[in-house]
């Protein structure tokens, strides 16, 4: 862990300077890129505390990912046209409010999350991944077949929810956001790690019935993880809706959740800040090659493979690596 401190450092100095560097030469579209990283690392960040830490490979965070996005969605477009949400048995109105808007994300995603593992847990392996993945599936039809918020259309944000104190509309103000949201979802995760809970957590990967011979319920365990996990990413939906000003149901295709899990293996599982080294290099790529050639994923997957079968630490673990054994 202190060999990667110094990679860690450059890495959130990177994701810092760029934004900053790139407003001041009024380049706004580097700073949406920026934004977009923070963001996609954020999700990643939820993932990693299921994935990485608990060992529960999940294909349907994109469920998360979009009930996050779908939250900030209908609150601001109800707000827009000035309808109440719900009028029985009391009213509820939209709202622009960041402030509003977060909460309650967390809460749909976390709810969403503990419904869905409460049942998939019960299950593992190759049952787990393939029931996640249709649960995600389940919410996807869904979304596209809700003609109220756009069906398959999506679902327009026109005007940017606030913040107080902030120009959300101005890109490095929006950044801004994206990023202490990344830096507090990354420390969020380094200390439930650390703590006796992550230490249980990490225990139950590695050994399910020594965990349990103390008296621990590992289904517990893992159920609460997978809460935690479902709402850093449906909160990283909500912010990825704002940046865009739009929600659609490719925000919860079972694409998404591949593009979330591939962050973390091409930066590292397990490794705090490998969903930021991953996620940046995939934007990377898409910025550097999608202008190329529409098949630059195809590129992308040569470059996993070869973290998988070569670099199983991720591009952090190579880095650490070199410098150690420099």
């Amino acid at each position: 862990m202190l060999r990667e401190t110094p990679v860690n450092i450059a890495l959130v100095l990177l994701l810092l300077t760029v934004p900053v560097a790139a407003s001041a030469m009024d380049e706004p579209f580097i700073v949406t890129l920026a934004t977009k990283v923070a963001i996609f690392a954020t999700a990643a960040v939820g993932l990693n505390i299921a994935l990485g830490h608990g060992g529960l490979v999940s294909f349907g965070h994109a469920a998360f990912f979009g009930i996050g996005g779908y939250g900030a969605g209908i609150l601001a477009s109800h707000a827009q046209n000035y309808e109440p949400l719900m009028t029985w048995p009391f009213t509820v109105e939209g709202t622009q409010q960041m402030l509003i808007i977060w909460p309650v994300a967390l809460l749909a995603g976390g709810i969403a999350a503990l419904a869905i593992g409460a049942l998939s847990l019960r299950t593992s392996g190759v049952y787990f991944i393939m029931i996640t993945l249709a649960f995600a599936q389940m919410v996807f039809y869904f979304a596209v077949s809700w003609p109220a918020y756009g069906g398959e259309d999506g679902l327009p944000i026109y005007v940017r929810n606030s913040f107080p104190g902030l120009n959300t509309l101005r890109p490095l103000d929006f950044f801004a956001v994206a990023f202490v949201w990344f830096l507090a979802a990354t420390l969020f995760s380094i200390l439930l790690s650390r703590s006796r809970f992550g230490l249980a957590l990490q225990g139950a990967r590695q050994n399910v019935e020594r965990v349990r011979a103390v008296g621990i319920d590992p289904y517990r365990l893992r159920l609460v993880a997978f809460t935690i996990s479902g709402m850093i990413t449906a909160l990283a939906g909500a912010l990825y809706a704002d940046l865009n000003r739009f929600v659609s149901p490719s925000m919860l295709s079972w694409q998404t959740s591949g593009e979330i899990m591939v962050f973390i293996i091409l930066g590292g599982v397990g490794r705090h800040f490998g969903p930021l080294a991953g996620a940046a290099l995939f934007i990377l790529l898409e910025y550097a090659l999608g202008g190329v050639s529409e098949y630059w994923k195809f590129l992308l997957g040569v470059l996993l493979l070869l973290v998988v079968l070569f670099a199983h630490g991720g591009l952090i673990g190579v880095v650490t690596r070199r410098r150690h054994h420099g």
